[in-house]
């Protein structure tokens, strides 16, 4: 293990730690996140002041980057990656585009309630601290609706399908029998000296979660966009967000169709190892009936995830990784959601809430296929994210709380993820055809979203020269790419088509780290050794990918 070696704070780095307190200031559920235990008790301002004031501090910050002085390495990485971070943010407020942030998994309606999942429930005092949360819901969903309103009035609506199915949503946080009634019921007697508040607090945002679908449906479906494509110009600024990098959309889009052919290929030649002469949806339906690679259960389905994360945890820290004994600990749940999906949550700065990965399983599910899932785990964990984003939080010693909580993109972290899977493969993790199929299935699917995602929002000429991509076509071209259920699929295009740029920050984050590695393998000649590529670009923390490209050839 190399040893620690701590480096003066700079004024960029103060800069940079007065940006955190600011942003938990603004967004206490970013505090949440990151382990800010002050943060717990409140919920940001969704309102259009909110945003405003949000606008008001990034411009701030710059001013005060701008009349810096770089002292290092470090300050450089910050200084860009800051910077830009915040001129990005600036751009897309002036572009009125959080007027209409609505979609069916990360935008208010979905953050305020997650924060919920992350807070301590151990003590009564965690418990009244949540009451506290619980009240303040309300008073955040009403100044989203005047967001929301004042979008209507200047004619920047989100689209008709992502309003209807945020309506569901909240009518689903909303019931009688929903997420909070349920959540404080989980405070036994712990709660039992805040019951009251809990309940009154619960009721609130029940409430107002209901008054939020009732708003959706009755007043802004009716004038929201029919059209689900952003278009180029709003894209252009997401996909910048999401990758923290600028890239050609139309090369980008052409690559997508021949990396999608590529996977396709792959994955043809594992289904005939696994059964000569099947196809791949055959090689499938017999990999599904083999009992030795099936979970029964829920509580099957985490152990199974836990021993997996801690044997790599083991393996690759002894053979391939410096890995911190802080960040040996990674938790894996099931999480207290039905909506679909898997995710993972990082450790708080000081480490007393580890990294999590978290698996929502949707209602009725109760089988999971091994072979299917366990690139996923690597993909959530080690080396994936947790790996990545575990590292920066230990490296306290180098990093600012910037660089280490908050900065990155999701090119970098998915990026990053996927990469992580192809090296798992080559370490002999994915040791069977079952197993390899099961890794390419999801790389077919990444692939396939880069050109469903560029296709819809830009108006594309689909790959079967049928015409321009629509959003039925993008249903359909999804279910021909994916093997699984409708439900599925529809959860997926539904995000793709509300959180435009997102999708494809998977695969192209990894062309990007791929790329970068080559270009660092080019520059070492003979003494390449890839796990000082790992360890010189894990080290930098989280970062947009312009800026990793730019300290890796700085080295």
């Amino acid at each position: 293990m190399t040893e620690k070696v701590s480096r003066p704070q700079t004024p960029i780095d103060r800069i940079a730690e007065e940006w955190v307190d600011t942003l938990v200031s603004l967004s206490p559920t970013t505090g949440t996140y990151i382990g800010r235990t002050e943060a717990n008790e409140f919920v940001g301002d969704f309102s259009p002041a909110g945003l405003a004031a949000y606008r008001a501090a990034a411009a701030a910050v710059i001013e005060q980057l701008d009349a810096a002085e770089v002292q290092d390495k470090q300050d450089r990485v910050t200084l860009a990656d800051l910077r830009g971070s915040l001129q990005l943010d600036i751009d897309i407020y002036d572009a009125g585009l959080p007027l209409r942030d609505l979609n069916v998994i990360a935008s208010p309606p979905q953050e305020i309630r997650d924060a919920f999942d992350l807070v301590p429930t151990e003590t009564a005092e965690d418990w009244a601290i949540i009451s506290r949360r619980l009240a303040r819901v309300p008073a955040a969903l009403a100044g989203y609706i005047e967001t929301l309103r004042l979008g209507v009035e200047k004619g920047i609506t989100p689209a008709k399908r992502q309003v209807i199915e945020v309506a569901d949503q909240s009518d689903r946080n909303g019931a009688v029998d929903g997420f909070f009634p349920s959540y404080i019921a989980a405070a036994g007697e712990a709660g039992a000296a805040v019951r009251a508040e809990l309940e009154a607090g619960a009721e609130a945002a029940a409430t107002a979660y209901r008054e939020l679908a009732s708003f959706l449906r009755d007043e802004l479906a009716p004038v929201a966009t029919e059209v689900d494509g952003v278009g180029r110009e709003a894209y252009s600024l997401f996909s910048r967000r999401f990758l923290g990098a600028e890239i050609d959309l139309d090369e980008t889009y052409e690559w997508g169709i021949q990396e999608l052919a590529r996977m396709v290929a792959e994955q043809e030649a594992i289904a005939d190892q696994i059964l000569p002469g099947a196809t791949v949806h055959e090689a499938i339906a017999h990999l599904e009936q083999d009992p030795n690679m099936k979970l029964h259960g829920v509580d099957a389905l985490q152990k199974w995830m836990q021993e997996t994360s801690d044997r790599a945890v083991a393996e690759l820290g002894a053979t391939q990784f410096d890995i911190p004994e802080e960040i040996r600990t990674l938790e894996c749940m099931i999480a207290p959601t039905q909506e679909g999906g898997i995710y993972y949550t990082g450790p708080t700065d000081d480490f007393s809430r580890p990294g999590r990965m978290w698996w929502s399983v949707p209602q009725g599910v109760t089988e999971f296929d091994t072979w299917r899932e366990l690139t996923t785990v690597y993909h959530e964990g080690v080396p994936g994210h947790h790996l990545q984003i575990g590292q920066a939080v230990y490296n306290r010693d180098q990093l600012n709380s910037w660089r280490r909580l908050l900065a990155g993109t999701s090119g970098h972290a998915e990026g990053w993820a996927l990469y992580a899977e192809r090296l798992m493969d080559e370490l002999g993790y994915l040791s069977t055809p079952a197993d390899r199929l099961g890794m390419l299935d999801g790389q077919r699917m990444r692939a396939a979203r880069v050109v469903l995602d560029i296709g819809v929002h830009l108006g594309k000429q689909r790959p079967d020269g049928q015409g321009v991509w629509t959003a039925e076509y993008a249903f359909e071209f999804l279910a021909q790419h994916v093997n699984m259920n409708a439900g599925f699929v529809r959860f997926e295009v539904n995000r793709y088509l509300g959180w435009a740029g997102q999708a494809p920050s998977y695969k192209v984050g990894q062309r990007i780290w791929e790329q970068l590695r080559d270009d660092y393998r080019a520059r070492a000649g003979e003494s390449f050794d890839i796990r000082d590529f790992h360890r010189e670009a894990l080290g930098l923390g989280g970062v947009g990918l312009d800026t990793l490209r730019d300290a890796l050839r700085a080295e």
